[in-house]
């Protein structure tokens, strides 16, 4: 093999990995926190404890991404209303 096809050969493999971890830091990041987010904002004040637990857990794990979307985020009840 030649060094002009290995070093071609290098640079696709390399160029394969990067576009690889560029995709799993973008689910990590924004798709995994938003499906999170939207889950919680469904299910906040029916869930049960087991499930409470798998959402504490899951947002250990996706930490990361969470502190992006927080400042969006509001969990709390709608209120009577005006009036």
């Amino acid at each position: 093999m030649s060094a002009i096809a290995l070093n071609s050969q290098i640079m696709n493999e390399s160029l394969l990995v990067l576009i690889t971890f560029v995709g799993l830091g973008f689910v990590y990041l924004l798709v995994f926190p938003l499906i999170l987010f939207y889950w919680m904002s469904n299910r906040w004040h029916v869930m049960g404890k087991f499930e409470r637990l798998g959402v504490y857990g899951l947002v250990f794990l996706f930490f990361p991404g969470l502190i992006i979307f927080a400042p969006f985020l509001n969990l709390r009840m709608q209120g009577q209303g005006e009036g």
